[in-house]
Order: structure tokens, then sequence, then C-alpha cells
């Protein structure tokens, strides 16, 4: 991304973020604020908005609170392979207050589509969105979507809000460069705007859209079939826009918002413009990610606060929703609940394997791996073991059996844990030889010691597990900042044999090493993905993402676990909390998350053209990651990677 992003180099305000490595919240410079310099009262319909407002670009690893300072407005270039998602933040602040007692004022944020010279389109609404970041104890971390293509915000004196964009670029996209833009405008409520001015400016308006609409028809004609159902959703979407204009207010009860649309001409002298430009370019994301990342969803969570029964009809929508949303950020969710002794109850479908919802689920090329259940969902008995076998017989005479696994137990600690976990994997194994068990731990048993001290007795593990353990998942915590202790971990293991290794963070590390605690640094977020590739990890677990306090009402605010670092566990947020929204809410963390598993794709590309060493090498060469505690604070070395990545491999896909 090519902006000014990043952080100021003069002035830096004290690192107080909640848990670390933030920028720092609360932090205040009283010549921000400004006055008003006109005087008196303001009519942002004739002042341009370039003087009632600092507006910016930022990276989406910057953490953007309501103190940062403003920066100067340059356009914004992204690079995006197609099937990957690319997000920017737009920052605004007032410099002067026009609105009612309380605020600064609205504003009006208007997007256009992406366009290419030949006629593409990366349409708004569908490839393009807008998200308000909301803060969470002061950090902004909430994504809570905006109206499309035009939507309202209000600003408050002396803060800074920001605006989340990101573009899906769809896996069959052309390659090439598409520009928009983004138009933000000072409103007044409920703006005097003469008839005759409104008027002309919707025959601007709709006179462009129906122009777009004709240009699309006319050229699917010389598409393939396939293309056109993509072109039809781009005319539908175009004609709503249309039909929410306030001519037709009137007929249409879904436009009754309390703004005006200004005139086009004032838009145009008035309001402050953002150019959109992003190359496309011609890789394409594996659908199915190349490291599995398996997050947990927790199903005790859903049923208390969305007040649904277990195996009820209402249940399975839930959880049928909340898998399907988490799947687009190339993660293969799990569902959860724990026993005694941190036994886990995992599985990634809530039907049985002879349901046709389980072929739909286990089937989804999106799933890089999936949790089976080691009891039947509903009931949760170890009793019914026929079910076990009747599941495991199912399953493994499919194609997608290679990406089953059983999650037993979460970090054994005893001897009596660890047989458990011998005891339940021996029985898996009696009715699937191939299958596959994974174990997180970050110890040996406390009371049967492997080693003389505790580190080499959790190298040896594995020995102890052996073959009863197939997937070994190690917590980050345990290594600290020592990398080549990973090397240890990987000689213990049989790859010949199918044995992998994964690892986890939880509570740790801390900071400044990566982990996705709520104020951390968002490179320090991303980070995590990067320390797992250059360690050597196959694939990653996260042990929850919606464990937050227990609530008994959809809406009921968001609390942390006491406890735990605020956001462990938490990656996204009940949708109706924010609004009457009935989606979850994403997190910035989330986000990030994201586009570091974007960033393996893209480091796996260069790694099969020039090496695995090579793409080692790049990694540390461009600053991006050196090691735990050494990696870049900054976002512009990330763009770095990714445009060497994009100009050396290009011709070579």
């Amino acid at each position: 991304m090519e902006c000014t992003g990043g952080y100021p180099q003069d002035g830096v305000p004290p690192l107080e973020g909640v848990a670390g490595g933030g920028t720092g919240y609360g932090w205040n410079d009283d010549g921000l604020h400004g006055s008003n310099l006109f005087g008196g009262s303001v009519d942002p319909t004739k002042v341009p908005s370039r003087d009632l407002l600092h507006v910016w670009c930022m990276p989406s690893t910057a953490n953007v609170g309501p103190q940062e300072t403003p920066r100067s407005l340059e356009n914004i270039s992204l690079l995006a392979a197609r099937n990957e998602r690319e997000s920017i933040q737009i920052a605004v602040r007032p410099k002067v207050s026009w609105g009612r007692p309380g605020i600064a004022g609205i504003i009006q944020v208007h997007c256009t589509d992406l366009c290419s010279a030949s006629g593409e389109r990366l349409v708004i609404g569908q490839a393009v969105t807008l998200r308000h970041v909301v803060p969470l104890l002061g950090v902004p971390d909430a994504l809570v979507p905006l109206d499309l293509p035009v939507s309202q915000i209000t600003l408050l004196p002396g803060e800074t809000t920001a605006i989340w964009v990101s573009v899906d670029v769809p896996a069959e996209q052309s390659p090439g460069q598409y520009g928009g833009e983004f138009i933000i405008t000072a409103m007044k409520e409920k703006a005097e705007i003469s008839t005759q001015l409104l008027a002309k400016d919707e025959k601007h308006q709709i006179f462009r859209e129906l122009r777009n609409c004709i240009d699309v028809v006319e050229s699917i004609e010389h598409k393939p079939t396939e293309n056109v159902g993509e072109r039809l959703k781009s005319i539908s979407t175009a004609l709503k826009r249309v039909i929410l204009y306030p001519t037709f207010s009137e007929i249409s009860s879904d436009n009754d918002g309390p703004m005006d649309m200004i005139e086009d001409d004032a838009l145009t002298t008035l309001s402050v413009h953002l150019r959109l430009s992003v190359t496309v370019w011609d890789f394409v994301l594996p659908r199915t990610p190349s490291l599995p990342a398996v997050f947990g969803i927790c199903e005790t969570v859903i049923e208390d606060r969305f007040g649904v029964k277990h195996g009820s009809v209402e249940w399975y929508e839930a959880l049928d929703q909340h898998f399907k949303w988490l799947l687009q950020y190339r993660i293969s969710p799990f569902f959860c609940r724990w026993g005694d002794s941190m036994r886990v109850f995992a599985y990634t479908c809530p039907w049985p394997a002879d349901h046709p919802k389980a072929e739909e689920y286990y089937s989804d090329t999106r799933l890089a791996a999936y949790a089976v259940p080691y009891a039947p969902v509903i009931s949760g008995s170890d009793a019914a073991k026929d079910a076990l076998r009747k599941e495991v017989d199912i399953l493994k005479t499919k194609a997608h059996w290679k990406k089953a696994y059983f999650y037993l137990w979460d970090e054994p600690l005893n001897l009596n844990n660890y047989n458990s976990v011998r005891n339940m994997s021996s029985e898996i194994r009696t009715y699937a030889p191939d299958a596959r068990v994974l174990t997180s731990y970050y110890c040996g048993p406390s009371d049967a010691p492997l080693a003389p001290t505790p580190f080499e007795a959790f190298v040896k593990v594995p020995s102890f597990l052996r073959p009863h353990t197939q997937i070994y998942c190690t917590s980050e915590w345990v290594l600290g900042n020592r990398e080549d202790l990973a090397k240890d971990i990987i000689a213990e293991l049989q790859p010949d044999i199918g044995e992998e290794w994964w690892t986890y963070v939880c509570m740790g590390p801390y900071d400044p090493q990566p982990n996705w605690h709520l104020g951390m640094r968002g490179t320090q977020h991303r980070a995590v993905m990067w320390r797992v590739w250059k360690e050597g990890g196959t694939g990653f677990l996260y042990w929850g993402a919606n464990c937050y306090e227990k609530a008994m009402i959809p809406s009921a605010e968001i609390r942390f676990r006491r406890g735990l670092p605020p956001g462990d566990g938490v990656l996204f947020y009940p949708g109706e909390v924010y609004s009457s929204l009935k989606e979850p809410v994403a997190s910035v963390r989330l986000e990030r998350i994201l586009s570091s598993l974007q960033d393996i794709e893209y480091l796996k590309l260069y790694a099969s053209i020039y090496g695995r060493d090579e793409g080692l090498v790049l990694l540390e060469k461009t600053g991006v990651y050196l090691g735990p505690e050494r990696y870049t604070l900054e976002h512009m070395p990330i763009d770095v990677m990714r445009g060497e990545i994009f100009h050396t491999c290009r011709s070579r896909t």
C-alpha cells in the first residue's frame, strides 16, 4: 500500500497499549483540537470539506485510535492476487465543529465501483466493503459494516475516526489496473438544498448508473457463459443504487434517511476526493489454504448468548452461520466444549457423517482440516462407541478423509492426562489405523519426567506419545525468543510416518513477541503467521474465537474473560451488540490474521520457484520478520516484500 501510514517520527506518544506494543490510546495533543476558525456557525454546504476535515489513509496494520495524528492525504495503491482480500483504512478527524452540541458533525462517504480500462469491475458492496472501526476498551477493534454505496458517520470533537476498506478480488477476476474513488463530504443535517440542484445532481447520477448498466450488458455477449452471473449481479447492484435516490423516496420506504444528497458540481468542489487504485495480478491464491489454521468456536457461548437449546433447529442454524462466516478468513473452524482436566470435545460438523450437510461441510474446498467428534455431538456420551465407529467408517471412505483429525485433550499435564490421550487414540486407531490425532501441549507429564530438564522433557513428548499422536501441537510461549529450539522439536518427529509439527498461541507469549492480544501492534498480530512459516510449522491451532464472558442475550455488552489478556480467545463479536446486525462482526485482529495467512501463500509461491531458503532470505532482507522479537514495526516492509514477490514471480506463474 503506497501511503504515508505507519507512525509519526516526532512527538511519538508513550506506548500505553492494553497488552503493550500499541499506540498510546488516551494520549492528547491539544494543538490538534483546533478552534472554530470560522468564528460562528459553519454551513458545510458552502465551505469546502477539506477546511472542515483532516482526511488521510493508513495501512491495515495501524491501530488508528481516537488521538491518531493527521497526515497528508495521498491516493492509495494496492496490490492483490485473485482470491485475495486487501484492506486499508481511511482516517477522518474534524478540524472544527459544524454539528449540534456534543458532536463535531456528520460526514457522508460515497464509494464508487473500481473499474478497469476494459470495463471490468470490482463492485461496491460485493468486492468492495466499508466498515466503521469501533473501539473495545479504548482500542480500535470491532469492524461494523457501513451502508453502501453511501454511508454516514458521526464525528466527535477532537477525535479521529477510522473506516476499514476491504477489496475482495474474486478468483475469476481479470488481471489489470482497477480504479475508483472515495468522496468524503461534511454534511448539514436536513440540509436545505434546492430542488432544482438536487434534481440536476440526480440526473447526473442516474445517467451514469444506467450508462454503466448498458456497458455491462453490452460486454456480456463477448464473455464466456460462466461469467454472466457475476455481471448480472453487478447490474442488479447498480439498479438497486438507482432506486435509492431521493427522487424515488415517495415510492420507496427504504429511502427515508435524515440526510440529503449534495448537488454533483458541489460534490466536486466541496468534497474530499481519495483515489483508490488496485493492481490485480495473475496469481490465484489457492482456495484450500496451504497451511491449516484450525480455530475453535465455543458452542456453549452461542447457546447462552443466543438462547438456543442444544440440538434444536435454532442451534443448528446458529452453528451453521458461524461456521460459514469464519470460512471466509481462510480458517478451518471447529466447535468445542471443555470437560474435566482440559479434555476437549471438538467437532467441525454438528451433523453425523451420514447426513447430507456433513458432506457439504467436509467437502468444502475452503476447509483445510476438520475435526471428527470422538463421541456423538448431541449426546456427548462416551458410551456410544458404536456411533464413533459408524462415523469413522463413513468418513474414511471419503476423499476428504485426509483432512480429518481428532482433537482429544488440550494441554495434558500429568501421566493420567497423557494416558487418557493414549487410550482414546488406541480405540480410534482400531477403527482407522491411518487416523490423525492432534495433541496440544506445553510440557511433558509433571509426575513422570521424561528428561532431566523441563525443556528436554518437552522435546521428548513425541517419543512418549508415539504412535498415539500424529500432530504434535506445541505452544510458542515455550519457545520464547529462542526460535532455534524449533529445530530440536522438529528433529524428534518422524515425517515419514505422517508426523507433523503445529503450533499455537493463547495467553502467551506476551509483548514484544507475536500474539493476538488487544492493544498489540498490527504487525505484531500479523507476525504470528510469519513466525509459523519461518520456523517450519505445518499447521496452527487457536483455542477459541468467541470465548468472551457469559451473557444471556445477544445484545449484551462484550466482556473479556477475567484472568486472560484482553482479546485473548475473542476474534469476533455478536452483531447484535452493534444495532440490528444479524451476523458476527469481525475484529481488526481477525482481518490481520487473514492477511498473514495470505502472506504465507505469497511466500510459498516464492519458495516454490526459488526454494525455501531464498524465501527465508526475502523475509529477512525486506525486514519483515527476523525473529520473535525482531520484526517490522512499520507497514512499508510488508509492501516491499509483497511487491518483490509480484515482480519476480508474475512471469513465472
